[in-house]
């Protein structure tokens, strides 16, 4: 069964220590990839900006500054407010962000309640479909079988 655990929530465009603009964002956790985070900027264009990362990554900069990068994120202040700060890096460009740090703390609370820290790859169903692939077919018989079994000697010899 697959889950998901969404969350919209406005973040702020960094675009100046003195300026920077609302944009809407949804956070989204699939169970059925279970390592990552998706956010989904709606920045008023046709289509929205998508980004993926570790959930570990997010979960860890919660806390303290971590990530290098494309994607790096640490917990910080602006005026009165804690914020989670998401800094992106692409060939398109750059961004920073701001995020409301208790609205990320408790969404991501969530996300590791569904999917335990540790539990993620039973998910995944890799240890059933590798069984799969490695399980033997009839005609593995034919190929693992000894050509010169017979008490028959080969051809030539005697």
């Amino acid at each position: 069964m697959q889950n998901v655990v969404e969350r919209e929530l406005e973040v702020k465009l960094v675009l100046s220590p003195e300026r920077s603009v609302p944009v809407p964002a949804r956070l989204s956790y699939i169970t059925a990839d279970p390592y990552a985070v998706h956010i989904t900027f709606h920045i008023g264009s046709e289509s929205p900006v998508h980004w993926t990362f570790a959930r570990e990554l997010l979960v860890e900069g919660v806390f303290r500054p971590c990530g290098h990068g494309d994607v790096r994120i640490w917990p910080t202040r602006a005026g009165d407010r804690q914020v989670i700060c998401v800094a992106l890096t692409s060939p398109d460009g750059n961004a920073l962000l701001e995020l409301p740090s208790s609205a990320v703390a408790a969404w991501t609370e969530r996300t590791l309640r569904v999917v335990p820290p540790g539990s993620e790859s039973a998910l995944l169903g890799l240890d059933g479909a590798l069984a799969e692939l490695l399980a033997p077919m009839p005609a593995d018989d034919l190929w693992l079988s000894d050509p010169w079994s017979s008490d028959d000697p080969p051809e030539g010899e005697s």
